[in-house]
């Protein structure tokens, strides 16, 4: 059976996964990092990707990005592919295939998730016990959104800038979301939606989705169909 094409809604942002092949790093030094960011930012301006959040880690990769149409984000994945395993293959003397298949991606309900993903994504390397701040980590927008560290890739969506009045207050706000954390049932809903490649949204946004995409989005009712009793 074909696998049925992913769903990508323009100007809805999106959670980007992409996985090292059999889960091998495909990033080993600083240059590696340095390389991918700077083909990234590249490769979204040219393809009308914004990028809100970041992480790059050893073995695998988040985005939150919102593209501009509906190639824009499997473009943009596809370019920097092109542009960086070839390079990251020279330079450690290996050969192959780098990337473990197609990119998963979720459409986030912005309402409901966005900022809740943003931190999913930066407090990744601390879930994953390389470092015990966001702060600590240099391979993600957390320094940018706390107002340590501007990131040129960075687009700052409208729920980030919905935080405060001031930049002051935007970063203090998120700082202190960070703080908070995430609730067991908010990692499970973002883990398994981007597995999935379902939407990460409320009720009502999925069912708005339906009846924009004629696609189904919400989970089937289970259970027999009643029966129609004879007139």
């Amino acid at each position: 059976m074909a696998r049925q094409p992913r769903l990508i809604l323009p100007n809805q942002p999106h959670h980007v996964l992409q996985r090292g092949n059999d889960n091998q790093p495909i990033f080993r030094e600083d240059e590696d990092y340095l390389r991918f960011l700077g083909w990234l930012r590249e490769c979204a301006r040219s393809c009308r990707v914004a990028i809100h959040a970041y992480v790059l880690m050893p073995n695998h990769l988040h985005l939150l990005a919102t593209p501009a149409d509906e190639d824009g984000l499997g473009a943009m994945m596809q370019k920097v592919g092109r542009l960086y395993v070839p390079w990251y293959n020279a330079k450690h003397g290996r050969s192959g295939t780098l990337f473990q298949g197609r990119f998963r991606a979720s459409i986030v309900d912005p309402d409901q998730y966005f900022l809740a993903c943003v931190r999913y994504i930066e407090l990744n390397p601390v879930r994953s016990g390389l470092v015990t701040s966001p702060l600590d980590y240099l391979w993600s927008s957390y320094a940018h959104h706390a107002g340590v560290r501007p990131d040129g890739l960075i687009t700052d969506h409208v729920k980030y800038w919905a935080l405060g009045n001031t930049p002051f207050q935007r970063e203090a706000a998120y700082i202190q979301l960070v703080e908070q954390g995430l609730a067991g049932e908010e990692l499970d809903a973002i883990n398994a939606a981007v597995e999935k490649g379902a939407p990460l949204a409320s009720h009502a946004f999925q069912a708005a989705l339906e009846r924009e995409t004629k696609r189904r989005i919400l989970p089937a009712k289970r259970g027999r169909p009643a029966k129609v009793k004879a007139g």
